[in-house]
């Protein structure tokens, strides 16, 4: 329905969420037409707009000394845009029958009625929190926006003990464990897997494990949280698994996030089998003609096994971001797809992946070879070579490169870049392997580690004929 009519001339386009997709697809709808044109309408329920959420673990372990200087943009520079930015409101309800939400004011409980002739859903996504006993006790923290990493600052300031338990080893986890034991705590991280970082195959996630271990970080794999035991004056003391309890003065939860798609999901708009908003490529939500959707609350399509996932990821919420407001300006953009890229660190340990795991080859019926290789950062002489671990993963027959994981210490985590090109473009380990990359002993050995994986992927793709 069109109801540019009800508020005159200009047509609206409303943004449910302001953070990375809402703002960005909110300021280039504003590059492609004027205030004019086009009233933009934002709502954000926290107190902040265009903020690094990746960034937050570090500013908690002080690398970042100034919360502020995570955020992009904040609201008053999106005002002097002619963006209509409302901090602290809700949207509780999509009517996409009569083009309208709902919004409810957080601090005066007022509710009213937003008509739109164009539809952002950038809702994000919600940390995982199990429902256990106490679960909501003071001092459990989830880290997912810039007020849930204030709230832990001011637990650690105002806490006496100096015991922290990370529930999830997954990036936020890891990252977590670091910031933690950078402010001097004792840190458990208890994992529900087999080894820390999922993202990785069991292998390379002994490395991540060794390496945190070697920190002092104390690793409990394989176990399940069943309670988070409280005294008597409310505050969490413990992380209880059904072998063992682990004493805690603060608690954050780094198990992982799910999309935020209630909203959508009550208006009857598509969703996808990870439980994210389905769009086309134009991220048109599937079924409607003027609704975008981007950010941590959709699916996007892996080009590496054709099937739709749910990547949470700043780097892609930012992309989706300007394609959408492209596309709600008048202009034309589409998304082509992800790769899995993603890099993260644990003090002076580097990881990175990119690609499909093991796991998710045999998921999609691939066959393939899997290589693993030891090399340096530099040339092995060159002062301060570092070691790095590459695992690569080729396609029997074809040789086509399906994913590659990388470990190891400083310069092996970008590395990963180049896989990620390969993999967009569909290249063979043969190609990689002939690729004409950089090389000066400073920066690498002569043959790149990716190389070196690459070569040993197609002798053995060779060699299984």
């Amino acid at each position: 329905m069109n109801t540019s009519a009800a508020h005159g001339a200009r047509e609206r386009l409303v943004v449910i969420g302001g953070d990375a997709a809402g703002m960005s697809a909110a300021s280039q709808a504003r590059r492609m037409r004027g205030p004019d044109e086009l009233e933009i309408v934002a709502f954000e329920r926290g107190h902040f707009t265009s903020y690094s959420a990746c960034g937050i673990p570090y500013w908690v372990g002080g690398d970042v000394e100034d919360r502020d200087r995570l955020i992009a943009r904040t609201p008053e520079e999106h005002r002097a845009r002619d963006i209509d930015v409302r901090l602290r409101t809700e949207v509780t309800e999509i009517d996409v029958d009569r083009g309208r939400v709902r919004a409810r004011d957080l601090e005066s409980g007022a509710e009213s009625w937003t008509s739109y002739d164009k539809l952002v859903i950038a809702t994000g996504a919600r940390p995982v929190r199990p429902d256990l006993p106490g679960i909501d006790a003071s001092g459990v923290h989830g880290v997912q926006t810039l007020d849930d990493g204030q709230a832990l600052l001011d637990t650690l300031a105002r806490t006496g003990g100096r015991r922290a338990v990370v529930v999830g080893a997954g990036y936020i986890g890891v990252e977590m464990a670091e910031a933690l034991i950078r402010r001097g705590y004792e840190v458990t991280v208890v994992n529900r897997g087999r080894e820390p970082m999922a993202t990785l195959d069991p292998d390379m996630g002994r490395l991540v494990h060794e390496a945190m271990t070697g920190l002092g970080i104390t690793m409990v794999d394989d176990a399940e949280v069943t309670a988070l035991p409280t005294g008597a004056d409310g505050r969490v003391r413990a992380v209880a698994t059904a072998d063992a309890e682990y004493p805690a003065d603060v608690v954050v939860l780094g198990i992982g996030v799910r999309p935020e798609t209630t909203l959508a999901r009550d208006a009857g708009l598509p969703l996808g089998d990870h439980g994210g908003l389905l769009t086309d490529r134009s991220l048109r939500v599937r079924g409607q003609e003027n609704v975008w959707a981007g950010g941590d609350c959709v699916e996007v399509l892996d080009l590496v096994s054709g099937q739709l996932r749910h990547i949470p990821l700043g780097t892609h919420a930012n992309k989706h971001g300007q394609i959408i407001g492209t596309n709600a300006g008048g202009g034309y953009a589409t998304f082509p797809g992800v790769v899995g890229t993603a890099v993260s660190k644990v003090c002076d340990l580097e990881i990175a992946r990119t690609g499909l795991r093991e796991k998710d080859a045999h998921r999609v019926g691939l066959r393939f070879e899997a290589v693993t290789i030891e090399s340096t950062s530099r040339a092995g002489y060159y002062p301060n070579a570092a070691p790095m671990t590459v695992k690569m993963l080729a396609e029997l027959g074809t040789g086509r490169l399906l994913g590659v994981q990388i470990v190891g210490r400083e310069g092996a985590g970008k590395r990963v870049d180049i896989a990620a090109v390969a993999l967009t473009a569909g290249m063979t380990v043969h190609q990689v392997a002939a690729l004409d990359l950089g090389y000066a002993p400073p920066f690498s050995p002569v043959w790149d580690p990716i190389q070196v994986a690459a070569r040993k992927a197609a002798a053995k793709v060779r060699a299984t004929g």
